[in-house]
């Protein structure tokens, strides 16, 4: 049983031991010997398949958070953006200065240029026995590699500009312009909403092994009260995180796309698998410790009986009990402080 469950069923039996005096049901308890049938109400034992939800606390964030820096080193020139910002799919978010890398370029374009003329001029050489065929081969050569050369500048200059690979939220700005950067230095982070948004979770091996991919949960932020978030698991890790020994897992949520990155959640997941357990009210509870509870049934002969139970779970309202109500139907609730093993019972309408 979970702390929270554990939590959940302590805080309803003060709340019944506060409240269960003014009850109608709670009438004073007779004096010993006394054999009157005691006041009480009843409620049905409900045969369902639950099982209790792995529950855990995560940060909500981007599915993708892409760290993006430029192909080679150079002196920034731009930073179009700030943390907060909203961008979309092929924005200009940064860029270096240009005037070397395009010398670059025209370097190589002029290598290049003047290679194919060295080609079509050992042709001609070729062609009236002048030069080798050697010579024209490595000519050609060389016309290979200053066309590859061009291709290495062109594409070192077009990754001189940080352009934004999805549409998303900057979640960092880590350089200013005039800054020297090197080659794949983070500029800026940035939460892509190409694929949703999560929440990250860290389960331990008992409860991750209740997990399968696209088991339904249910995520409560504080920052917005009384509001459920549904989603679903979406990735499961494979190995424990070595620093804290859990699994990480991520709860894809729907509608989230709108809310801030790095908020603090919990979450209720619905394992893959159920197994029968029986519901009854949480006010059946009269004695709780961890898994071990008591409640008292309705006897064939209008008696009480103490029966000692298993808890499963408790979602604040209910208690899903694993063992212990074998051949049960009802379990008390109001009046059940006050009874003892073998107690006669009057059920109240």
């Amino acid at each position: 049983m979970s702390t929270t469950s554990r939590m959940a069923v302590a805080t309803a039996l003060v709340t019944l031991a506060v409240t269960g005096c003014a009850s109608p049901a709670a009438e004073t308890r007779p004096a010993a010997g006394a054999s009157a049938a005691r006041p009480v109400r009843v409620a049905a034992i409900v045969d369902s398949a639950l099982t209790s939800p792995v529950t855990g606390t995560g940060t909500l964030g981007s599915k993708d958070e892409l760290v993006l820096g430029f192909k080679i080193g150079g002196v920034v020139a731009r930073v179009l953006v700030d943390a907060g910002d909203r961008v979309r799919q092929g924005q200009v978010l940064a860029t270096l200065e240009r005037r070397e890398i395009d010398a670059g370029v025209t370097k190589a374009r002029s290598a290049e240029e003047k290679a194919a003329r060295d080609v079509a001029r050992f042709e001609r050489l070729y062609a009236d026995s002048v030069i080798t065929r050697v010579q024209l081969q490595d000519a050609r050569t060389g016309l290979t590699a200053a066309a590859a050369d061009l291709d290495a500048a062109a594409f070192n200059q077009r990754y001189a500009t940080i352009l934004a690979p999805a549409a998303g939220t900057v979640l960092a700005r880590r350089a200013n312009p005039g800054e020297l950067v090197s080659a794949g230095t983070p500029v800026l982070t940035l939460a892509s909403a190409a694929r949703g948004m999560v929440l990250r979770v860290g389960l331990p091996d008992r409860d991750v092994v209740r997990v399968k991919p696209g088991s339904t949960a249910v995520v409560r932020f504080d920052a917005y009260p009384g509001k459920e978030f549904v989603g679903s698991a979406s990735e499961i890790a494979a190995a424990a995180s070595l620093g804290t020994g859990t699994y990480a897992v991520e709860i894809a949520l729907r509608g989230a796309a709108t809310l801030p990155t790095g908020l603090v959640g919990r979450v209720a997941i619905s394992p893959a698998t159920a197994h029968a357990v029986d519901l009854v009210p949480i006010e059946a509870i009269v004695e709780a410790d961890g898994e071990r509870g008591v409640v008292y049934v309705l006897a064939g002969d209008a008696r009480a009986e103490r029966r000692d139970v298993t808890i499963g779970f408790s979602d604040g309202r209910r208690v899903g009990i694993t063992a212990g109500l074998a051949g049960a139907r009802a379990v008390v609730t109001d009046g059940a402080a006050y009874l003892d093993d073998g107690d006669p019972v009057r059920v109240l309408p």
